[in-house]
């Protein structure tokens, strides 16, 4: 397979044992992604918590300053007058119960949902259907709230969630291999440091165990956790 191929060039291409200060490896991802589309340019922390213990769970929001250089797809679930408001701001879509019977039915043809409090008794009977896609709002996300326009244009900007998986990781794309190497680093070092100030008082020991860039199709470069500030 070509993709095979390029993958396996790109991994001789440095020393994948190696630590590499946070630039040098945004540079490294950058020369290696080599696909015929624009690649995500993501970030992997494995981090010293544990997951199971509810005062652990390291999770969040980040607005990138460039971007994520993704079209991201909005529903907003509200009735009027907020649907209008929704759609002002940016919404691609936005209405009750109409899509409250697409949502029902399978729809997928979205990547967020942001609502109002006052429909969430309606939308949380869908949380089988939705919660298992990452779709289902949330308060501490920002996705449950009036100011509807204030979230929808949040998101078309490049805000993004975050959530420790059960091995301990914290996974995003922080933007595409398009973007410059200065522009990268402006949203690495973003989202780093909104991880780090989310560490859980109860979090003991090495908090930042490992980081790794990578691009969509290529191999991982791991990087010196110190070089972003990552040294707690």
């Amino acid at each position: 397979m070509a993709q095979g191929k390029r993958y396996k060039k790109a991994a001789k291409s440095y020393d994948r044992a190696a630590v590499y200060d946070y630039k040098k490896a945004i540079d490294l991802v950058k020369v290696n992604a080599t696909a015929k589309f624009d690649e995500s340019f993501d970030v992997a922390m494995n981090l010293g918590v544990d997951p199971r213990k509810a005062d652990q769970l390291v999770r969040g929001t980040v607005s990138l300053p460039h971007g994520t250089g993704k079209s991201v797809r909005v529903l907003v679930v509200a009735k009027s007058p907020k649907d209008k408001e929704a759609l002002e701001a940016g919404a691609d879509y936005a209405g009750f119960t109409d899509y409250l019977e697409k949502l029902q039915g399978g729809w997928a043809d979205i990547d967020i949902i942001i609502a109002t409090p006052d429909v969430m008794g309606e939308l949380g009977k869908l949380g089988r259907i939705l919660g298992p896609r990452g779709l289902m709002p949330n308060p501490k996300s920002g996705t449950v709230t009036f100011d509807v326009a204030k979230a929808v244009t949040e998101v078309k900007a490049g805000k993004i969630e975050f959530r420790v998986d059960k091995a301990g990781n914290v996974h995003a794309s922080v933007g595409k291999c398009s973007f410059g190497a200065d522009k990268l680093a402006d949203n690495v070092q973003t989202f780093i440091q909104t991880v780090l100030r989310a560490k859980p008082a109860t979090a003991k020991g090495k908090y930042v165990k490992s980081v790794s860039f990578s691009s969509t199709m290529g191999p991982s470069v791991k990087v010196d956790e110190h070089s972003v500030g990552a040294d707690h």
